[in-house]
């Protein structure tokens, strides 16, 4: 038992939860005014400079310059700025990891959207896009929100697939299936690693070609291939492949929709097959991590039935699918925090 001294107790904690939008709007506005990219390779800006170059008054370019320093994006160096190793690896437009597409897909789209969250709270019903008008928030209806969409899941999921295979030996299995696998990032990195496998994406027609393109740059258009499909309409998954993933996917959906998923692979798979769930996971008692327990609150404003998951649901639900040899594998990454897996006999 937890005891608690009233007396030490301050709203300091309150105050930082309540004051959290201040640095992401700011993280924002650095990000839209391309200010990392400005300084890449080790540019240094003075206030001035900064001033001159985006068209700012001094006041406003002087307080950007140093509330970017305080959050750990630029540096001081002399009389001016520069970006951080932080800043110069992930901010600069064109870099291959660039994180800046999920800063302004957060801004562009989450952000308004949150604006509504007890909306969401009061009618079930996402404040992102409008379901009596739209299938899914995944369909094609802006061009630019998709790019940004897909450019910030594929920075995220590049490092969460290292991560996984770093704790997960794919030496046993020759082909990967991703399902819903977006832009391309798992199977390209996991390939990267293990020289022997062969994977697909199989997502939506107009997904497709971002990971097409995605994979060509990585020069891995000859071991990773695209199939398109509906995994939410399609009766049965593609064949053939000794390894499914479902990576990020999961949380999108209700537990009858994830359930018929996992049925699905069971299906699709040989015995000896396995399925992979890749998430932020609740713990047992649904107390956090606060990453998975916030993703939740995320999957309210974006989805219909989405929302976290435990790791003890996604075994139950593997058990009862008729997987063995259930287990779990925690990591630290961006996208998920481990993964829970399930053998076909």
């Amino acid at each position: 038992m937890t005891v608690t001294n009233e007396s030490n107790l301050t709203p300091l904690p309150l105050l930082q939860l309540s004051s959290g939008f201040s640095s992401f709007k700011t993280f924002a506005a650095a990000v839209e005014l391309s200010l990392f990219t400005r300084l890449a390779d080790g540019r240094t800006m003075s206030v001035s400079e900064a001033a001159a170059e985006f068209g700012l008054p001094h006041r406003p370019a002087d307080l950007l310059l140093t509330a970017c320093a305080s959050l750990g994006l630029l540096e001081r160096r002399g009389d001016g700025y520069g970006n951080t190793a932080l800043a110069e690896k992930f901010l600069v437009e064109g870099r291959p990891y660039y994180f800046g597409g999920l800063v302004r897909f957060y801004d562009k789209r989450e952000y308004p959207a949150w604006d509504r969250v007890l909306d969401a709270l009061r009618t079930d019903k996402p404040t992102a896009w409008d379901p009596e008008v739209q299938d899914s928030p995944f369909v094609a209806e802006d061009s630019q929100m998709l790019q940004l969409f897909w450019d910030a899941m594929h920075c995220i999921s590049t490092f969460t697939a290292r991560a996984l295979g770093e704790v997960y030996d794919f030496g046993r299995h020759s082909r990967l299936l991703d399902v819903g696998g977006g832009s391309g990032a798992f199977p390209i990195e996991l390939c990267r690693h293990y020289a022997h496998l062969s994977a697909t994406v199989y997502d939506l027609p107009h997904v497709c070609p971002i990971a097409d393109s995605k994979i060509a740059d990585a020069g891995l258009s000859g071991r990773i291939t695209t199939v398109t499909g509906d995994f939410l309409r399609d009766a049965a998954l593609p064949a053939g492949y000794d390894v499914i993933l479902y990576s990020m996917i999961m949380h999108d959906w209700g537990e009858d929709t994830d359930r018929e998923l996992l049925r699905r692979a069971y299906e699709a798979l040989a015995p000896g097959g396995v399925v992979i769930i890749s998430e932020l996971m609740l713990n047992a008692d649904r107390t956090g991590p606060a990453e998975a327990a916030l993703m939740g609150m995320n999957m309210l404003i974006e989805t219909t039935a989405g929302k976290n998951y435990s790791e003890t649901e996604y075994m139950n639900w593997l058990q009862d699918a008729k997987f063995s040899d259930i287990r779990t594998l925690p990591f630290v990454a961006a996208g998920a925090n481990g993964v829970v897996i399930g053998v076909k006999d």
